[in-house]
């Protein structure tokens, strides 16, 4: 299981996003989610509309100083694809996927060569472009509702699957955890979770910390 971090290592919502939690995260080996927007004619670190201040993307890539750990890049705007694609590529960047974008932004980075993720949820049990998608984000907004079949079964069509782990939505993550370990393909190279407890994960179903 590869252990990503939900907006870097913090110790609460105020650090989220933030350069010392990206510096926190990849020190400790984990991968990180973030969320990106465009601001001034570059792409910056924001969940929310940028207000001015936010880290630039390019500064999470100087941060992670070619380590090359897994990044999840939420698209929160269209358009990014292009300048996304030079910064990854500058800095040897290939370990991310894309996610969470607009259906006509999906297509134009999959056009353009990008990682693109499609989305599954108890919202959308439909994913967009599946077999042009380098993967599955694996969502759970209102309830734990999948077995640890279903991750099995996604797995064994050949694509990478990231997890959301349940409290990112304000519920306790111990039962959906608890279905995930059960999994057959538990240490497969292309299942991934993302959390709030990166150590905690990582101690859960790797049994190191």
């Amino acid at each position: 299981m590869i252990l990503l971090a939900h907006r870097g290592c913090t110790d609460g919502a105020a650090q989220e996003n933030s350069r010392a939690a990206f510096r926190r995260c990849f020190d400790a080996g984990f991968g990180a989610e973030t969320d990106l927007r465009d601001a001034a004619g570059e792409i910056v670190v924001a969940h929310d509309m940028p207000q001015g201040g936010e880290p630039a993307f390019e500064e999470v890539l100087q941060i992670m100083d070619g380590r090359n750990l897994p990044l999840a890049l939420n698209i929160k705007a269209d358009g990014l694809g292009e300048i996304l694609g030079k910064l990854l590529a500058r800095y040897g960047h290939t370990n991310y996927f894309t996610f969470d974008m607009s259906v006509p932004e999906m297509l134009r980075q999959i056009r353009g060569g990008l990682q693109v993720f499609t989305g599954l949820s108890d919202i959308a049990a439909a994913p967009v472009m599946l077999a042009e998608s380098a993967g599955i984000w694996l969502d759970c907004f209102h309830s734990d509702w999948y077995e640890g079949a279903v991750i099995d079964d996604l797995l064994a069509g050949g694509k990478k699957l990231c997890i959301v782990s349940a409290e990112l939505h304000g519920r306790s993550a111990h039962a959906q955890w608890e279905r995930i370990k059960c999994c057959a393909n538990l240490k497969s190279p292309n299942l991934m979770l993302c959390t709030n407890m990166p150590e905690k994960g990582e101690l859960y179903f790797n049994g190191r910390n």
